[in-house]
């Protein structure tokens, strides 16, 4: 068994405690990103009612597919760091 120095250790949990602190703030934009699309699209549907509230489907989706690109853009660029 091999003992790591307390500098060391001290670094590793820096870096991981700063990888979960970046997935979850790309997590929070996520959502915050798909609640902005939706909140449009009900808003929309509001002002402009039609029979199967396609303002609100269509931007919940759009928002939902725009959050996806989002999140696979970060993981690739922090992969790469």
């Amino acid at each position: 068994m091999e003992k790591k120095h307390p500098e060391k250790q001290i670094k590793e949990q820096k870096e991981r405690l700063n990888s979960y602190a970046r997935f979850s703030g790309i997590a929070i934009q996520m959502i915050a990103i798909i609640a902005v699309g939706t909140y449009i699209g009900v808003k929309l549907d509001e002002k402009h009612p039609n029979k199967h509230n396609l303002y609100t489907l269509g931007f919940t989706l759009g928002s939902v597919i725009a959050s996806i690109v989002y999140v696979i853009r970060r993981i690739i660029v922090v992969s790469k760091e």
